[in-house]
């Protein structure tokens, strides 16, 4: 037994895929499974029942999986104990990033980082916010950047990085470009184009309507403000956007702050544990990088 079967056995396990598990760990599918059979008959008991669509653990490898994991964290603190005293951060990190977002000094942050740590492999996945979170909550993400309404979620740390209201933004000729204020009941009275449900914007739009008993049409959804400015510009809906995303596109389209949404969109790192170096470091990357946002773009990072 060692600790490359044992990573493969986790990996399909939380996969319950093996070509996914294969994907994660950069070997063949063919590779994992060899390994898999290997260990499996090492210990003298199948860990996976392979009979479904999805792979499950039997009772013998539900039995194994948290020894599994504990090994590989093992494993993973000495290296990172070593590190420490040799000024060596090794391991991995998974970063998320919410779909949609074009701001880049996370890119910066991750490159400055790169380049004083280049023993750390770096992942980077895109996916709703909702589903960041979770994933920073249950250990596989590492550190986030994501949208939420108001405040970061509770039980974990975080860096604001933009705190900011919400906008309707229409082009030239729609009645609410003549308006000086903009009300949800004013907004909700032509089709909406905004981001999807589990974006941090959306719940700060869909709460606010709920809260005044307003049920928007909300004609089309797209997770990136693009794509949204370029279906309002076209006269499909109203666009739903931050201040600052609408910034980029105040040539095609007038932008009003909604006046009865007083909670913001939030966006912001998230992390739950600093026990690992390799994430220390990368926060104080990323505080460095986010610190230099351009004010010109309308994009203000929050102290």
């Amino acid at each position: 037994m060692d600790l490359r079967q044992l990573e493969y056995f986790v990996a399909v396990a939380e996969e319950q895929n093996f070509t996914r598990a294969a994907g994660r760990v950069h070997i063949s599918q063919s590779g994992v499974s060899a390994q898999i059979r290997r260990l499996e008959r090492e210990l003298g008991a199948e860990l996976f029942d392979r009979s479904g669509r999805t792979v499950t653990l039997t009772v013998a490898g539900s039995a194994a999986l948290e020894h599994a994991r504990t090994a590989l964290a093992a494993a993973e603190a000495v290296g990172q104990a070593v590190g420490q005293v040799t000024d060596l951060i090794r391991g991995r990190l998974t970063v998320g990033m919410v779909i949609g977002c074009t701001l880049t000094p996370l890119f910066d942050a991750l490159a400055a980082f790169h380049r004083v740590h280049r023993g750390v492999e770096i992942s980077l996945l895109e996916d709703n916010s909702d589903r960041l979170i979770e994933g920073v909550r249950a250990d596989v993400i590492d550190l986030a950047l994501i949208g939420t309404a108001g405040a970061a979620p509770d039980g974990l740390d975080s860096l604001t990085v933009i705190s900011e209201r919400l906008v309707a933004a229409v082009p030239t000729g729609h009645p609410l470009a003549g308006q000086r204020r903009v009300t949800l009941r004013d907004l909700v009275a032509h089709p909406i184009v905004c981001m999807p449900p589990g974006t941090g914007l959306r719940a700060v739009f869909d709460r606010a309507c709920a809260a005044q008993s307003l049920q928007p049409a909300v004609a089309l959804q797209a997770g990136a403000a693009d794509a949204i400015a370029d279906l309002a510009s076209r006269g499909l809906g109203v666009a739903v956007l931050s201040e600052s995303m609408a910034a980029g596109y105040r040539e095609r389209l007038t932008a009003r702050v909604i006046d009865d949404i007083e909670t913001p969109a939030v966006l912001a790192l998230i992390w739950k544990s600093t026990h690992n170096p390799a994430v220390r470091e990368l926060i104080v990357h990323s505080r460095q990088a986010f610190t230099k946002l351009d004010p010109a773009r309308g994009l203000s990072p929050v102290p």
